[in-house]
This record gives structure tokens, C-alpha cells and sequence, in this order.
């Protein structure tokens, strides 16, 4: 390491100041929880010490860093546009500027209503001018963070009435918004300020109220309230108050305009409520009572003629099916089935338009999107005409479907992407089947997706399970570990709640790719990438198949000459950083280094408190172990803080936020301390805390990459490809002027 003159000469050593608590006839001692009070002088100055021991520890990667972040910077159009998407007379579209942090929103009017192509901009349109003729800006976020260490755009929404733009701020990264609405003809804001909301607000029909959602004590989603523009938002009406502790809730309008919807839902199980604008003088009626693991979810859809809400349920089967419901409450006896349960077909949601429905799935590990064509008269007993998947060619993808807010549309805008292929945007016509590339997202400097090769593996679980893993490499690193030479290799793992890492594009990731390395994704049971028996087999009493099956994956990329454990580095974030902290315990030896992000690694302490954020709403993930002793002895078990151990440990770097209020910063604080104290052999443990920043990690694009090119410099020393050169550099990364 380079000396680094006024660097501290060792780590911070925090005191030990021992609580023991006692459950289920379990003692249990934490020496390092004071660490929890953020507001005392003592922790801030421990945190700051954290972040100057690391800062000296990774002093000699300070060129790497300058020099990743200025590859993803050489790599990305800095100057740039979203392709518009339309709605109600509009085209809206997004737009960045080089050398601002953040972008605009901005629209224009649609020329010819019955032209559905987006329009496009001139190719050398300049910064201070209109990208489109007739441009109007609608917000420029780099004035709203002006002033501000962190900045975060929340929910922003136009009228019904295209005159009037709510959109939600938050300045301190704690996911609490203050609403402000914009009049778009004058420019200037009404007096209506709504604070403590969660993301943004739904409009009502007729533009004059809007709705929202606040949380309580423990940051959940409990109310939702109605706000009439033009009074004090102590007037706003409570429409509807969850009382269960279990579960969240919020609001939404549906697609067709007719509907507003209030959904209820915990882990398990859904309730909705719905206000038919047709008729709101019945107010907002249940659909279905709630009934514990039933979830469901509506959608308002015209069938052959017939207004009808479309029920995307799992009562009928674990991986749901789709009922078919009068727009009435309808008990589930009530739900016609109208696309069936199928074990080998997961299906995620469905959206319903004028002449078609999109249905979102996967099978197999892989996401698909479905057409359901809509036949303007009734051809069949269930209305529907041709069902297909919009098809493409490639082994690894992620498809979705994403910016298609009118109803009437008979276009579907689909997104696309693979671990080689950028994010790309296509219109999909429904009229004549046709698919139309919009853009892909530009790499600059002449980048090949042909240069590299993207795999899917299979690894044997410890008990017999096929576990996936998606897999990223330069085609020549990939001959070479064909022909018997490992690489460095880059594990990624996340699996809780359901949800699924699909592959996608980074061009960050290139920084380690064109390096050598490797790039994999571990998509271990608990996530939702084969089905909802993935997800039931890694949680609860399952949890241990989540770390078992990321463990099984590092052996297997090392038992097929894929990399070698001194040169493989895990990384994970949140619940991510869960598992990731759990394998280092489980399996040391077979770890180069371990990064976790905003990690949940104190995860008994925290479902041992109810009062703290998410902690009730998650017993249906974790259990709850301050009620029941099986819960807690299975946490206890794994749960990284308590299983620290005198064991040899890889180098660790644990990154958070001091104001993230889903993961407290005081985790891997915690566990930092304790790895720190009892480890032996290498002990490199790292503590990095963003000062002013949320979960999501700091606000503003130059400083994501700053924040991920610290990241990515400390894997590529942990991969021993700090020194290496990139194989192939045609961007200029020839330093420009400073930026704001």
C-alpha cells in the first residue's frame, strides 16, 4: 500500500460495551449496539474514523478509481434522450446533459393522432436548445438539487388534465416526500405542499384532488389520504387507514381512467378496493376479502364488448392464473379462470389495453412477454383472440414491458436487454405483429456485443437442486478458461422477497470485463427466477437453501475451471448483503473478497424489534423470532452478526448510508466492529458510510459512478487485476474540464 502522509496508522476500534438479552432461553450478547444512536457525537466521530481508515487502506487505488470513472463517463452519451412515450395529446420524454448531475423531464404535443411512431430529435441537438420542436420543460432537477447534498425525484405525475404536474422531492435520502404541484400553463406552483409522503400521488378523474400515502412510526404504508387542491393539507380525508401490522398499503388509478384502486397486502396475502368514477357515489367497495395466502391483484379490461375486472390470483395454484370478474365485489368462487394455472409458467402480471392484453411471465429462469389479442367483437366464449410471446433469439435476456400509459395504444413498448446487449427499446405493433428497435442505449467508443460471450450454468445444490447462474465474459477470457486457465470472477447473489436477478447491461461492468474478468449472477432460491417454488424454498425455514445454493455456485465455477476461491469475489446488497454475509461465514475459504451493499447482516436483532422500519411486515419472510423459538433459533443460525467467529476471513468492504431506513446504517457498523475484533488471519475489513445518503446510495449521476468505481476498483485488487490494462480501449479518456 502507498503511504498516505496524515492517514491514521490503524483501524478504528469500537468500544465494547456488552447488553445481554435473553430469549426463548437463548442469551445473547451485542457489545457494539450503542453504535444504533446516530444522533450521538460519539458514533458520528466512529463512523468518520471508519471512512478515513478505508479511505487509507484504498489510497493506492486512487488512479483506478479516477481512471473507472472515467471509462463509464467515456462510455455513456452524456447528452441524451429518452424515446418519448405518449399520452393524452403528449409525447414525454427525459433528458441529460452533459456535465449535470441530473436531467430534465420535458414534452411535446403529438403532431398526428393517428401516428403512433415516436418522434426523434435532430442528431446534433445542443443542451440549450429544444430537443423537439414545440419542447415544453415540464422540470429541471438539477434547479431542484441546487442547494442540496442529496436529491431524489420521487413520484411525478401529470393531470388527467395534461394542466397540472405533481411531483414529490426528497432532500435527506429517508424516503419521505414532500409533494408540490406545478401549473404548466403559468410555470409557477399552487400554494399546496403535501410532506411526509411516500413517493408521489394518483390523480382523481377530474384532475381537481389528488390521493396519497404516508407511513407510521415503523415505515409502513398505512393510510391513504385524499388532498383537494387549493386547501391545507391538515383538511385532506383519510379514505382508508391498514390496520394490520402485517401489511402495507397504497394507491393507484387504473389504465382505462375508470377506476381508482386501493390495494392492501402483506407477504401473503391481498385485498383490494376499488372506486368505479362511473358511479363514485358507492364510494371504494372491497372486491374480495382478504384470506391469509391469497394474493391477488385487478385489472379493468374490456372482453368482447363487456367491462370486467381480470383477477391475477394464486388461488388456483402456486405460479397464479388469471380469472376473469364482473367489475363488482366478487368472492373467489366468482373469478372465472380465463389464462389457467400452469406449474411450468410463472405469471407475473397482466395489463390490460383497448385491443390486447400483456401478460408478464417466465419460464425456465428466463422472463417472456405474452400477447392476448382482443377481438373488437366477441369470437370466443372468453372474448380473447391470438396468444403469443414476443419472441427473440438470444440464450440470456431480461424482457419487459414498460411506458405504455394510454389505453387505447396499439403499440406495446417493450424493453430489452442480456449481460452483452445494452438496454434497448423496441415498439412492439400489435396491428401487424411487427417489432421496431427504437434505440438501444449508446456505448461509446465502438463497443461490440459479438466481442463477448454470455453463458447460462447449471449448479448441483446440496440437495440435488439445479441452480442457474447467468455468466459474462470477453470471448477470448472465455477460450482461455476453456482451454484451461481460470479468471478472476465476479459472483453476484441476492434471493429474498421473490424477486429475481435477470441479466441486464452495465457499463461499469466493462471496467472489469475488459480487465479480464468475469461477470456472473447466482440466482439462488428465495429470489423468483424459477417460479414461486423458488421463493418458498428460500425463506422461513427454507432461508438456508439461499446460502447453500451461492455456495454450490462458487464451487461450481471453480470445479469447472471457471475461476479459482483467492480470485472470486461475492458481492450482494440489502438482503443480498444477507447472504453474502452468511456464506462468509459458511464458507470463507472459497472467497478472494466480499463486498456488501447497505447489507441486513444484524437480521435477528432487527426482527427482534418490532418498532423498528419493515420488521412486522417481514415475519412472513423471516419469521418472527421474538414470538416463536423455532424463528429465532433458525436466524440465530445464520444471521452474519451473530455467527462472526475466530475464523480466517477474506477481505471484506462493507458499504451503507446514514440516512437509509430500510437497512440502518448501525448493521454493518456493527458487523465491521465485531469482524474486526474477533477475525484472524487477514482481517482487511472495510467500513464505507455515505454521510447523506439513502438506501439507494448517493443522488446524482457522476457521483453513483464515483461511488461505483470505488466499488469496482476495490474487486479488481481483491481479482488481482488493479495493474492490468483494459484488452481493448478505443474511447478517448483523455481527462476533460472539471465537471459541476
Amino acid at each position: 500500500m502507498v503511504e498516505n502522509e496524515g492517514a491514521p496508522a490503524q483501524p478504528p476500534v469500537a468500544a465494547a460495551r456488552p447488553v445481554t438479552t435473553v430469549h426463548h432461553g437463548h442469551e445473547r450478547t451485542d457489545e457494539y449496539d450503542w453504535l444504533r444512536d446516530k444522533d450521538d457525537p460519539e458514533v458520528i466521530a466512529y463512523l468518520e474514523a471508519e471512512n478515513a481508515w478505508t479511505e487509507a487502506r484504498t489510497a493506492h487505488l486512487a488512479d483506478l478509481r479516477a481512471t473507472i470513472f472515467d471509462e463509464i463517463r467515456a462510455r455513456t452519451q452524456e447528452t441524451d434522450l429518452s424515446v418519448p412515450t405518449r399520452n393524452r395529446g403528449y409525447w414525454y420524454y427525459s433528458r441529460s446533459f452533459e456535465g449535470r448531475e441530473y436531467g430534465a423531464s420535458c414534452r411535446v404535443p403529438v403532431a398526428d393522432e393517428s401516428d403512433w411512431t415516436p418522434p426523434r430529435p435532430a442528431a446534433d441537438c445542443s443542451p440549450d436548445e429544444p430537443a423537439l420542436p414545440g419542447e415544453e420543460l415540464l422540470l429541471d432537477l438539477n434547479a431542484l438539487a441546487d442547494g442540496h447534498d442529496f436529491f431524489s425525484l420521487g413520484g411525478s405525475s401529470i393531470s388527467p388534465s395534461t394542466t397540472l404536474l405533481a411531483y414529490a422531492t426528497d432532500t435527506v435520502g429517508d424516503e419521505r416526500y414532500t409533494v408540490r404541484f406545478k401549473d404548466l400553463a403559468s410555470g409557477g406552483l399552487l400554494d399546496d405542499e403535501l410532506t411526509g409522503v411516500l413517493g408521489g400521488v394518483t390523480w382523481s378523474r377530474d384532475s381537481t384532488s389528488c390521493y396519497y400515502t404516508t407511513v407510521d412510526d415503523t415505515w409502513r404504508p398505512d393510510k391513504v389520504w385524499r388532498h383537494v387542491l387549493g386547501t391545507a393539507q391538515a383538511d385532506d380525508e383519510l379514505v382508508f387507514h391498514e390496520t394490520d401490522a402485517r401489511y402495507w398499503t397504497g394507491i393507484g388509478r387504473s389504465r382505462s381512467d375508470r377506476f381508482l384502486l386501493v390495494v392492501s397486502g402483506s407477504k401473503t396475502t391481498t385485498e383490494c378496493r376499488f372506486l368505479d368514477f362511473d358511479a363514485p357515489d358507492a364510494g371504494f367497495q372491497v372486491f374480495a376479502e382478504r384470506v391469509d395466502g391469497v394474493e391477488y391483484g385487478i385489472e379493468h379490461a374490456r372482453l368482447g364488448g363487456r367491462d370486467v375486472f381480470l383477477v391475477l390470483h394464486n388461488a388456483t395454484g402456486p405460479d397464479f392464473e388469471i380469472g376473469v370478474a364482473p367489475v363488482e365485489p366478487t368472492a373467489r368462487d366468482g373469478w372465472a379462470p380465463l389464462v389457467p394455472h400452469d406449474p411450468a409458467v410463472r405469471l407475473e402480471a397482466v395489463d390490460a389495453f383497448a385491443g390486447h392484453l400483456v401478460v408478464h411471465q417466465r419460464s425456465e429462469g428466463l422472463t417472456q412477454l405474452r400477447i392476448i389479442e382482443l377481438p373488437a367483437e366477441a369470437e370466443s366464449a372468453t372474448g380473447l383472440g391470438d396468444d403469443y410471446l414476443v419472441s427473440f433469439d438470444d440464450e440470456l435476456y431480461t424482457i419487459e414491458s414498460g411506458g405504455n400509459p394510454a389505453f387505447d395504444q396499439p403499440t406495446v413498448r417493450v424493453g430489452y436487454t442480456t449481460l452483452a446487449v445494452p438496454s434497448s427499446v423496441y415498439d412492439y405493433d400489435v396491428r401487424d405483429r411487427s417489432l421496431h428497435l427504437l434505440r438501444r442505449t449508446p456505448v461509446l467508443g465502438g463497443y461490440e456485443p459479438s466481442d463477448y460471450v454470455e453463458q447460462r450454468l447449471w449448479a448441483e445444490a446440496e440437495d440435488g437442486e439445479r441452480v442457474p447462474i447467468s455468466l459474462v465474459a470477453r470471448r477470448e477470457v472465455a477460450e482461455a478458461v476453456a482451454a484451461g486457465t481460470p479468471a478472476p470472477l465476479h459472483l453476484y447473489g441476492y434471493g429474498s422477497y421473490e424477486a429475481s436477478m435477470d441479466p441486464y447491461f452495465s457499463i461499469a461492468r466493462l471496467s472489469v470485463l475488459d480487465r479480464g474478468g468475469v461477470f456472473a449472477i447466482a440466482h439462488v432460491r428465495g429470489g423468483g427466477e424459477m417460479g414461486r417454488r423458488w421463493y418458498d424454498q428460500g425463506k422461513m425455514e427454507h432461508k438456508q437453501n439461499t446460502f447453500s445454493d451461492f455456495i454450490a455456485c462458487g464451487r461450481h465455477l471453480v470445479a469447472t475451471g471457471w475461476t479459482t476461491p483467492e480470485r472470486m469475489v461475492a458481492e450482494g446488497g440489502s438482503a443480498g448483503g444477507l447472504l453474502v454475509g452468511a456464506v462468509l461465514n459458511q464458507a470463507p475459504e472459497l472467497w478472494g473478497g466480499v463486498v456488501a451493499n447497505v447489507p441486513f447482516v444484524d437480521a435477528l436483532t432487527s426482527m427482534l424489534d418490532s418498532s423498528l422500519p419493515l420488521t412486522v411486515g417481514e415475519y412472513e419472510e423471516w419469521g418472527n423470532p421474538e414470538d416463536d423459538a423455532a424463528a429465532y433459533e433458525r436466524m440465530a443460525a445464520y444471521a452474519p452478526y451473530d455467527n462472526v467467529a475466530a475464523i480466517d476471513y477474506p477481505p471484506v468492504l462493507a458499504e451503507t448510508s446514514l440516512n437509509d431506513t430500510r437497512v440502518l446504517y448501525v448493521e454493518p457498523a456493527k458487523w465491521v466492529a465485531r469482524l474486526r475484533a474477533r477475525a484472524v488471519g487477514r482481517r482487511d475489513v472495510l467500513l464505507r458510510t455515505e454521510m447523506a445518503a439513502g438506501h439507494g446510495g448517493v443522488s446524482g449521476r457522476y457521483q453513483a459512478w464515483r461511488d461505483r468505481a470505488f466499488s469496482l476498483a476495490w474487486i479488481l485488487d481483491r481479482m488481482g487485476l488493479a495493474d492490468v490494462e483494459p484488452r481493448r480501449t478505443d474511447v478517448d479518456l483523455t481527462p476533460g474540464e472539471p465537471r459541476s
